[in-house]
């Protein structure tokens, strides 16, 4: 069913505070921006390697986006799967009776998207979409590389996601841990919840940026709350935006 991880959603206060550390700082260069009605939503896509970063402002108050914001602040919202087909697949999970937000595809900034229900994926809001928009590739100075989920039971977890997905194992160094997704590309890493401060869901973004000079450069020079490390950046969620972000040089596993 899904072929890649299309994007991973950030919930923002202001798109033009949040491109000053995704576009300018990172170097994620903008693909698209758009007022999305039906959602009460000003949303963005950035480009980040094989996969994206959306960014999403409420434009509104009484939508879900708006009240994410008011109660958990700016974030990890939503994780999102490139599929070919969304009217197939939504049409798989129907009949495997998964509960579903969208029961038919819509327009949204991805193309046409559709929402299951966050009961459906372990707590985490799973969304689909194919693309409508022919797009080449565009070059990013840092990459995504994988999303940290914490879980109750990361082998039963990821037990669903490949039930409903499809995705396949990667290999990581035994213990608890579970990856799923495509070697060398995007991948999903579940973790025991008591590792993550007993955090459930999306906890963490990891990615990947083979010339970290300029970046901590760039970093330094918008004051950004950081740990750096022998080739690898920690920084502070107060800093991007509520994300716990991890970048590294290496893209290993």
């Amino acid at each position: 069913m899904a072929t890649n991880i299309h994007h991973v959603g950030i919930v923002v206060k202001r798109l033009s505070q949040a491109y000053r550390f995704w576009r300018d700082t990172l170097g994620l260069p903008l693909i698209r921006e758009a007022d999305v009605t039906g959602q009460g939503v000003r949303a963005a896509l950035l480009a980040a390697g094989d996969t994206e970063i959306e960014l999403l402002e409420p434009t509104a108050r009484d939508t879900g986006i708006a009240r994410f914001l008011a109660k958990r602040g700016e974030g990890l919202h939503h994780l999102c799967f490139l599929t070919p087909s969304i009217d197939h697949d939504l049409a798989t999970l129907r009949a495997k009776n998964v509960p579903l937000l969208d029961a038919a595809a819509r327009d949204g900034l991805a193309g046409r998207i559709a929402f299951l229900s966050p009961e459906a994926c372990d707590g985490v809001l799973v969304e689909l979409a194919t693309p409508v928009h022919a797009e080449g590739a565009i070059d990013s100075a840092v990459r995504f590389k994988r999303l940290v989920i914490g879980c109750r039971a990361p082998q039963e977890t990821a037990k669903t996601y490949q039930h409903l997905f499809g995705l396949p194992e990667v290999e990581v160094n035994g213990g608890p841990r579970t990856m799923l997704g495509w070697a060398g590309g995007s991948t999903l890493l579940l973790v025991p919840a008591a590792e993550v401060g007993g955090m459930a869901g999306m906890v963490a973004l990891s990615m990947v940026s083979p010339d970290m000079s300029p970046l901590i450069e760039r970093l330094e020079r918008a004051n950004a709350a950081m740990l750096v490390g022998a080739g690898e950046i920690t920084v502070e969620p107060q800093s991007s935006h509520g994300v716990h972000l991890h970048i590294s040089r290496y893209h290993f596993p």
